[in-house]
């Protein structure tokens, strides 16, 4: 930041208030002048997508986090392979080397389990006296491997959902099995307190989401609604709250098609007309086993049209995902 150059020989002949109104003037144009340049590196290009991202006229509140975007450019990726060639870097075996804790997972969660740590805390367990006590799993973070990609694609797979439903942080976000959160924690973080909710079944995960992931990442104060069920039921939710997304990643596979159309009756009344989106990852059986007239007679009768198939191809990380994406399109 600039300095102001340093006034001298001024002799001072006028009244008090005169000379502090002209000080206040000349720290003020001086102030301004220093923020006009800002010796900085160039950031990544914002969120253009997004309804509310820096130019775009949003509601405003808990967008700093957001302005710069974490997948990479291609420009990006070519700079990085560029580096590892430069500095003769090359693919090694995955093997366990020395460190600080040499030890695998599953030997910090035996060490975790038998002497409650590492450091062989042997008391007993009513001596323990953490305010939230968290299962071994979520301690080594086995939750991170339930994916079948890696925990840090979330982000990529929030920016693609959010940019594509056009989100502000005032708006109302569903997400039908949102396991540990790995995608669940970037809505949670940008959306504004109490607009982030989630129907899922397993315990552990919900161990996971609320003893481990929302207090390491200080979440806490977001109230995300995360609510225990199985059977598509969203009366926990409130009756008058009208979403502005809801998403499923792979979960309408495992559950039979009977129950899909079930809960996608249920959600339309929660979905909002025209500007709404849902969004279905990796495929919908339930519609392609019905055939392609009937699918879309079966949707046309519940308020819903079929808006088109998503690549979603990450530059994170060696992935794609398919996403198919509908909207209410009558109130």
């Amino acid at each position: 930041m600039a300095s102001s150059p340093t006034q001298k020989g001024v002799v001072i002949t006028v009244p008090v208030l005169v000379l502090s109104v002209s000080v206040a003037a000349i720290m003020l144009f001086f102030l301004i002048s220093s923020l006009s340049y800002c010796d900085c590196p160039a950031s990544a290009p914002p969120l253009q997508g997004f309804a509310g991202a820096a130019g775009g006229g949003g509601s405003g509140g808990g967008l700093a986090d957001y302005k710069e975007r974490i997948s990479p450019t291609k420009e990006d990726i070519e700079w990085v392979k560029d580096q590892i060639r430069l500095n003769g870097l090359h693919m090694q075996d995955n093997v366990l080397r020395k460190g600080i804790n040499p030890r695998t997972r599953a030997q910090q969660l035996d060490d975790l389990i038998h002497y409650k740590g590492i450091s062989h805390y042997e008391e007993p367990e009513y001596n323990n006296h953490t305010a939230l006590p968290c299962p071994g799993e979520l301690l080594v973070e086995e939750h991170h491997s339930n994916y079948g990609e890696p925990w840090a694609g979330g982000r990529d797979v929030f920016e693609f959902l959010a940019e594509a439903a056009h989100l502000s942080p005032n708006s109302q976000v569903l997400e039908i099995g949102c396991g540990t959160l790995r995608v669940g924690l970037h809505f949670i973080r940008y959306l504004s307190p109490e607009h982030y909710h989630c129907l899922e079944r397993d315990e552990l995960s919900l161990m996971a989401a609320l003893r481990y992931e929302l207090p390491s990442q200080g979440l806490l104060y977001k109230r995300p609604l995360i609510v225990r069920g199985e059977d598509m039921e969203f009366s926990k939710f409130g009756a008058g709250v009208m979403y502005d997304l809801i998403y499923a990643s792979a979960v309408f596979l495992h559950m039979p098609d009977k129950l899909v159309w079930v809960g996608l009756e249920r959600l339309v009344s929660k979905l909002k007309p025209y500007d709404g989106r849902i969004f279905v990852s990796h495929n919908i059986k339930f519609c392609s086993r019905l055939g392609g007239e009937e699918c879309t007679k079966r949707l046309t009768s519940l308020g819903l049209e079929y808006l088109g198939k998503h690549t979603h191809d990450s530059l994170l990380f060696n992935h794609y995902e398919i996403w198919f994406e509908f909207k209410r399109f009558k109130a």
